[in-house]
C-alpha cells in the first residue's frame, strides 16, 4: 500500500505530464509497488440518437484503436520517464462508451505456499476448463475475491491509509 505523498505526486506528475485533450478529464492513476495504471476517460464518439448497439460498439472500438495508436510514442516515451523517476512500470488503458480497456499490463509473480485442500481447489479449476494453470486459477480467484469484496477492501485500504499517516506523524525512532 503507498502512502498517500507518494500516490499524491504520482498522479500530479503525470496529469502535468500527459498531453491537453487526451482524455476528457485527470486520468485515474493507480499505483503499487511494481506497477504505475493510467486510465484516462476519451469522449464518447457523436452519433445520432437511431444509431444502434452494434454501431456504437463498432464506434467505440474504432475510437480506442485509433487513440492506441495515435499516441503510442508518446506514451512509450511518458512512459519511460515515468519509470526511470518513480523506478515502476507504467501500464495504459482507456475507458469509453462505459468500458475499460486495457493496453498494457504487468504480470507480476507473487510465490505462496498452499496446502493440499487449497492446491484440489486451484486443480478442479483446472481440470474444469476455467482456468489453464494453477497460476491463472489462483489469478482467477483472486479477481472473485475481488469483485465481491471491494467495498470491504477500499475500508480497509483506507484504514492503512490512516495508519501511514499516524505513523509519518509519529516520532523519529531513528534518532
Amino acid at each position: 500500500m503507498e502512502n498517500d505523498e507518494a500516490v499524491s505526486q504520482v498522479r500530479g506528475w503525470f496529469t502535468g505530464r500527459l498531453p491537453e485533450g487526451w482524455f476528457t478529464g485527470r486520468p485515474e492513476v493507480v499505483l503499487d509497488r511494481e506497477e504505475i495504471t493510467v486510465v484516462g476517460v476519451l469522449a464518447d464518439p457523436e452519433l445520432g440518437g437511431d444509431a444502434s448497439e452494434a454501431e456504437r460498439a463498432a464506434a467505440v472500438d474504432g475510437l480506442v484503436r485509433r487513440f492506441r495508436e495515435e499516441t503510442r510514442e508518446h506514451r512509450i516515451e511518458i512512459a519511460r520517464e515515468a519509470e526511470h523517476r518513480f523506478r515502476r512500470k507504467v501500464s495504459w488503458g482507456v475507458t469509453c462508451g462505459g468500458s475499460t480497456v486495457m493496453f498494457t499490463t504487468l504480470s507480476v509473480p507473487v510465490m505462496t505456499r498452499l496446502r493440499q485442500s487449497e492446491r484440489q481447489i486451484l486443480d478442479t479449476l483446472v481440470a474444469a476448463g476455467v482456468a489453464r494453470s494453477r497460476s491463472d486459477a489462483l489469478a482467477w480467484c483472486v479477481r472473485l475475491v475481488g469483485k465481491h469484496t471491494d467495498n470491504w477492501l477500499g475500508e480497509l485500504r483506507d484504514a492503512l491509509q490512516h495508519v501511514d499517516r499516524v505513523r509519518a506523524a509519529g516520532p523519529d525512532v531513528d534518532s
